[in-house]
């Protein structure tokens, strides 16, 4: 008969073998479903693009330059325009890939450091091209990049990456592209800039071709899996919401206090999104389309934020002045403001426009689970030893 001492010793060692086993899962990376993550976007998906074309370019740097960018968790500013990590950084870290490089700046002779990914996202970009925005009256702020260039930049690294079409696709195959979000500049810079709603409304179904016909032009090239991001409660956003400040009080959520009708504007933009996804899936039925409601997952935050832990829903942690914390003049990072909030875990709203490293995390949390509810379904890409790999990390990965 075993002594209680003996149970007990053997109850430690198993821990231990179990921490060893559970960690090793953690550190390595998933293999089998994904070799390589390649990520388009704007400054939500941005991990230091826009730093470093303006550093290539000798152009003023971007106020994620400079602290309290970076302060939660690289203790840094890294380019990122959040406090810590974006969705994108816990999604590689979540699949075993270090953070995506960015793409822009790099030369062209050391491009082998992209064989596990890229990142083309970049602060400012939209998905209309700068020139047919500037027709309609709408000018870019900090970039004429957008979403083409992002993808013909990418279609001009493949060759370097690989001596053969057949090798190409290949990679292409066993690649996660991240097409978003994208097209929230187009619609910013439109509102901020005076232009009539209805106007900005005939805008949406253009920003839809735009991505879908980026979608289909790396289908062609070889791509498979793609994880295509939908639009935020933009009424919800400080800066949109000091743009329009004054606006008459029916036209504000009694529960959230952010605009309705601008709301309204991202669920239409998710509608035709949506439905465009699924006219490519009906073309394409071998590839994965997989769309993350962000406008969904995020809604809860602003209806009951004490269950995230949110004191501050519609302020911006880094900024200054005014019912939001936010003055268009004055950008966190740059003299003065130079200091944010003490905690902004605590909030949703990192400089007015763009989410906190919680959120983000948060969010990340939805975009794993809508890919774990596809993987099962992706046949030979993935295979069974990797699916429960990955159910093990999925309970792991809650916020």
């Amino acid at each position: 008969m075993a002594t209680s001492s003996s149970c007990s010793s053997l109850k430690q060692h198993f821990l231990v073998f179990l921490i060893v086993i559970i960690s090793s899962i953690i550190n390595s990376p998933v293999n089998g479903c994904f070799t390589s993550i390649f990520s388009f976007g704007d400054s939500l998906t941005d991990t230091g693009n826009l730093l470093e074309l303006s550093i290539s370019e000798s152009t003023k740097p971007p106020h994620s330059a400079f602290l309290p960018y970076g302060c939660t968790f690289f203790h840094r500013p890294t380019g990122r325009f959040c406090d810590g990590r974006l969705v994108i950084d816990f999604l590689a870290e979540a699949l075993g890939f270090s953070f995506l490089p960015p793409f822009y700046g790099s030369k062209s002779g050391k491009w082998e450091k992209f064989q596990q990914g890229a990142n083309f996202a970049v602060a400012g970009a939209t998905a209309l091209n700068s020139s047919f925005l500037a027709e309609q009256g709408i000018h870019s702020v900090s970039t004429n990049i957008s979403l083409g260039v992002e993808v013909n930049s990418f279609k001009h690294l493949l060759p370097s990456l690989f001596s053969s079409s057949s090798n190409c696709k290949e990679l292409l195959r066993k690649s996660l592209i991240v097409m978003g979000e994208v097209g929230g500049n187009d619609y910013n810079h439109a509102f901020k800039q005076g232009k009539n709603i209805e106007n900005i409304r005939r805008l949406v179904p253009l920003v839809v071709d735009i991505i879908s016909l980026s979608i289909k032009e790396l289908i062609e090239l070889g791509a498979v899996t793609f994880l295509v991001p939908g639009n935020f409660p933009i009424g919800c956003s400080p800066s949109l919401l000091t743009n329009f400040h004054g606006s008459e009080k029916d036209q504000y959520d009694p529960l959230t206090g952010c605009l309705t009708w601008l709301n309204q504007f991202s669920q239409h933009h998710n509608e035709l999104l949506r439905k465009e996804l699924e006219n490519i899936r009906n073309l394409h039925p071998q590839i994965n389309i997989i769309y993350v409601d962000y406008y969904k997952a995020s809604t809860p935050f602003y209806q009951s934020p004490k269950n995230y832990g949110f004191k501050e829903t519609l302020k911006a942690c880094c900024g200054i002045g005014g019912l939001y914390n936010y003055d268009p003049l004055i950008y966190c990072g740059y003299p003065p403001l130079k200091q944010c909030c003490n905690d902004p875990s605590s909030y949703i709203s990192w400089d007015g426009i763009h989410f906190t490293e919680v959120v983000n995390k948060w969010l990340a949390h939805t975009v794993f689970e809508e890919l774990m509810n596809t993987i099962p379904r992706l046949g030979s890409l993935c295979p069974l030893s990797t699916v429960n790999k990955l159910r093990i990390l999925y309970p792991m990965f809650g916020v």
